[in-house]
């Protein structure tokens, strides 16, 4: 069976591209610095529905993505959540924080409707997270374009 992502993660993401278990997309909610791993793996709800080996990667690849992403961006808090609720297919919501944001200290989720990326917002963000990234994410072409 191959990888299909779930449509409500189609829907609200873009691809930025892969690191070797997850697929990296890129939240549409411009509020944020959001970032969303999901292991290219069929039918998996759960970490630990993971072979042991998936899960030790995905634990790597979260702890990558998050320290890349809270030293470029001097985050000052990462949230790293698999919450699952709306969207059955496991995935890693990776957040860059910052003191006064729009929801801070709270949650993001609910806090405020989504905001679209205006202009050329989404491709500084891409621009910021190919920085943040360098080689350990293989970026795919067109991320910063708008859909």
């Amino acid at each position: 069976m191959s990888f299909l992502l779930h449509p409500r993660l189609e829907a609200d993401t873009v691809v930025l591209g892969e690191l070797p278990l997850c697929r990296v997309l890129l939240s549409l909610d411009g509020r944020y610095p959001w970032v969303v791993l999901v292991p290219r793996r069929e039918g998996i709800r759960e970490i630990h529905e993971l072979s042991t080996e998936d899960r030790a990667v995905l634990v790597e690849e979260c702890a990558a993505v998050s320290q890349a992403m809270q030293t470029t961006l001097s985050a000052d808090k990462m949230n790293v959540a698999a919450l699952g609720n709306m969207v059955p297919q496991l995935h890693v919501h990776v957040v860059a924080r910052y003191e006064g944001d729009d929801a801070w200290p709270g949650a993001i989720w609910g806090a405020h409707p989504p905001l679209s990326y205006l202009g050329e917002q989404r491709a500084a963000r891409v621009a910021q997270l190919r920085a943040a990234f360098g080689d350990i994410v293989a970026f795919e072409p067109g991320a910063e374009l708008t859909r």
